[in-house]
């Protein structure tokens, strides 16, 4: 097997009781309420609130699914916040929060340790907290929480490595942009894609490298392609940090080397429609994600049991459905820059 790695970085390593427990998660297609249930909590005029990590199309589907699936059964959402990215705002935002005292608070933490205390105080006056993607340190479940929704992680990564081994034919030499934090979504995205890609014996990893922000991936990419000119594709953790890797090649005058990553962006699907640099993408649900968040907040409302991680599916995004994968991810139509791009 040809798997020779030079080593700038090792991806963080995501918490292995988690990763076990998601072999036996729910799917969010199986959380539902019944219509005595639905009436129960129509006549409970319950409240909600939303504290989610930042801003983007993303969250905006996820964000609406919540409120969509609130309205439908009486809730009153009382805020949404955005916490910019910034642990110590978001913080602020929970703190703001629990001074409303809503029956459900639906988030996205960006850093449990330095947002534990603030939940807490909310989850100890009775706020039923219902987690996207990444848990909190210590934090019990049914207790302190109620379930954590997010996508089928380990399928997105071997779903990502599949993309490559098909685009390569079976062979080739590729490069890794990982994310280089502890944050449990994209460790183990990260790791699921390095271990699938490990089963592909013509398949050689000859560089790798790690960030953190964001905007230091062009840079990276750059560099690792200055070294490694014969790199026929490179592999990024999520759709943002790709967007730099998509600008360095292309001002590098790289247009051969494709990139494979995750989630729905408007600049790389553009890029794709474009037939560009940026090669494929794996999509999960955010409408989907939100709408399971407020069916578990409502059961934990009526005191029924809830699974501890709930998955949406996920779909390989290519040019050829690009317009498909859109309108299920985000329920909304595709934007008009990318559908002139595309023909339509």
């Amino acid at each position: 097997m040809i798997f020779s790695i030079m080593l700038l970085c090792v991806p963080a390593r995501a918490d292995n009781a988690f990763v076990n427990q998601l072999a036996s998660a729910s799917h969010a297609s199986a959380v539902q309420l019944s219509a005595v249930q639905a009436e129960q909590l129509n006549n409970m005029q319950l409240t909600a609130a939303l504290a989610w990590h930042g801003a983007s199309p993303w969250i905006n589907a996820v964000n609406r699914g919540a409120r969509d699936t609130f309205e439908r059964y009486g809730v009153k959402v009382l805020v949404s916040t955005d916490a910019q990215y910034d642990p110590v705002k978001q913080v602020a935002d929970i703190e703001n929060i629990q001074a409303l005292k809503p029956d459900m608070l639906l988030s996205l933490i960006i850093d449990g340790i330095s947002a534990k205390a603030a939940l807490q105080k909310a989850t100890r006056q009775g706020t039923k907290l219902v987690l996207l993607s990444n848990p909190v340190p210590g934090f019990e479940h049914g207790k302190d929480f109620f379930g954590i929704v997010t996508d089928d992680m380990q399928g997105m990564g071997k779903q990502a490595a599949e993309a490559v081994f098909q685009h390569l034919g079976g062979k080739g030499k590729v490069g890794l942009i990982v994310h280089d934090a502890n944050y449990f979504i994209t460790n183990t995205r990260d790791n699921a894609f390095i271990t699938a890609l490990k089963a592909y014996s013509g398949i050689e990893v000859v560089a790798q490298s790690g960030f953190v922000k964001e905007h230091d991936t062009s840079a990276i990419a750059s560099a690792m392609l200055l070294r490694h000119p014969e790199l026929q594709l490179i592999y990024v953790s999520w759709d943002t940090a790709a967007e730099g890797v998509v600008q360095a090649l292309r001002s590098d005058g790289y247009s051969a080397v494709r990139v494979v990553s995750h989630d729905l962006g408007i600049n790389n699907l553009l890029n794709m429609a474009q037939n560009g640099n940026m090669l494929a993408s794996v999509s999960d649900r955010p409408y989907e994600i939100g709408a399971a968040m407020a069916r578990i907040a409502l059961l934990a409302e009526l005191g029924q049991g809830t699974p501890l991680f709930t998955l949406v599916p996920f779909e390989l995004v290519t040019k050829q459905n690009i317009s498909d994968v859109w309108q299920q991810a985000y329920r909304t139509e595709l934007p008009r820059i990318i559908s002139i791009a595309l023909g339509d």
